[in-house]
C-alpha cells in the first residue's frame, strides 16, 4: 500500500494554498482554478486510490493539459495538503450535543469514522506533519471546545482529542477493508461467512481450541460475519471515554 506523507511541499507555497492567499487567475484555462484541481483530485483518489494520484491524472479528469496545473498548484506535495484540508471540512461541528462532553467526543468519533469510510485514501497519508489550513485549524479548535471546562490542563486537553482521533484512525481499518473487499470480490462479508462457516465448524476443534470455538461460534452467529468493526467500533469508544471520565473524575477531586 502506497504511503503519502503531508507537509513535504514547499512551505510558503503550501500556506498560501491552504489560505488562498496568492491564487492565480488563470487567463487561458477558462473557470480552472484551485479548488476545482482540488476536487478533482479527492474524486481521483476516491475512485482509484491514492497511488494513482498524480498531475497528469488530475489534468486527464478536468480535461486540460497538465502544465495548465501548475499555474495554480506547485505539485503534488502541496496538492496533497490542499486536498487534506478540504475534506476535513467536511465534518459537521454542530454546536449542541446532548450528552456533555462524553457525547461530543462520541460524535467527533463518529463523524471522523464517516470520513475515513467516504475518502479511504486517507489511511494512507501520514500526518505527523499536518497540512496547517483553515479547516484543520477549525476542527481542532472544535475538538478542544468539546473538552473546555471539564477539568483538564491544556496539555491533557490535546491528548484527549488526540487519543480519540488516533483510535478512530487504527478502528475504521477494517471497515475500509471491508467495503474495499466487497467492491473487489463482489462478495459481501456476510456471504463470504457463510461460504465459509461450515469448513470453519469443521476445523475448529473444541477439544483443541475450546476458547476460540466457544467465543468464535458465538461471534460468527451474532455478526453473521467474521467480524463487525462498526460494533468493535462503538465499543471500543466506549471504553475510551471510560477511561477520560476517570481521568477528569481524579482531575475534579484533587480539585
Amino acid at each position: 500500500m502506497t504511503t503519502e506523507y503531508s507537509g513535504t511541499g514547499d512551505p510558503a507555497r503550501s500556506l498560501a494554498l491552504l489560505w488562498r492567499t496568492r491564487e492565480k487567475a488563470s487567463r487561458k484555462g477558462g473557470d480552472l482554478s484551485v479548488d476545482r484541481i482540488v476536487r478533482a483530485a479527492i474524486e481521483v483518489a476516491d475512485a482509484e486510490g491514492l497511488a494513482a494520484l498524480s498531475m497528469r491524472r488530475v489534468a486527464e479528469r478536468l480535461g486540460v493539459g497538465t502544465m495548465s496545473l501548475y499555474t495554480h498548484v506547485p505539485g503534488k506535495g502541496e496538492l496533497l495538503d490542499v486536498m487534506l484540508d478540504t475534506v476535513y471540512g467536511e465534518t459537521a461541528r454542530p454546536e449542541d450535543v446532548p450528552g456533555g462532553w462524553r457525547g461530543r467526543l462520541a460524535q467527533i468519533a463518529r463523524e471522523t469514522w464517516a470520513l475515513y469510510l467516504r475518502h479511504p485514501w486517507l489511511l494512507q497519508v501520514a500526518t505527523t506533519r499536518p497540512p496547517l489550513g483553515p479547516n484543520l485549524i477549525a476542527r481542532y479548535e472544535y475538538e478542544l471546545r468539546a473538552v473546555d471546562g471539564i477539568g483538564l490542563t491544556d496539555l491533557e486537553m490535546d491528548a484527549v482529542v488526540t487519543l480519540v482521533g488516533s483510535y478512530v484512525h487504527g478502528a475504521v481499518r477494517g471497515a475500509v477493508e471491508a467495503a474495499q473487499a466487497a467492491q473487489r470480490t463482489g462478495m459481501t462479508e456476510q456471504q463470504w461467512w457463510h461460504a465459509h462457516a461450515p469448513y470453519l465448524e469443521k476445523a475448529m476443534d473444541p477439544r483443541r481450541f475450546p476458547l476460540a470455538a466457544r467465543v468464535g461460534t458465538a461471534a460468527g452467529q451474532e455478526y453473521q460475519a467474521a467480524a463487525d468493526p462498526g460494533r468493535a467500533f462503538e465499543f471500543g469508544l466506549a471504553r475510551i471515554l471510560d477511561g477520560i471520565e476517570v481521568l477528569v473524575r481524579d482531575r475534579c477531586a484533587a480539585g
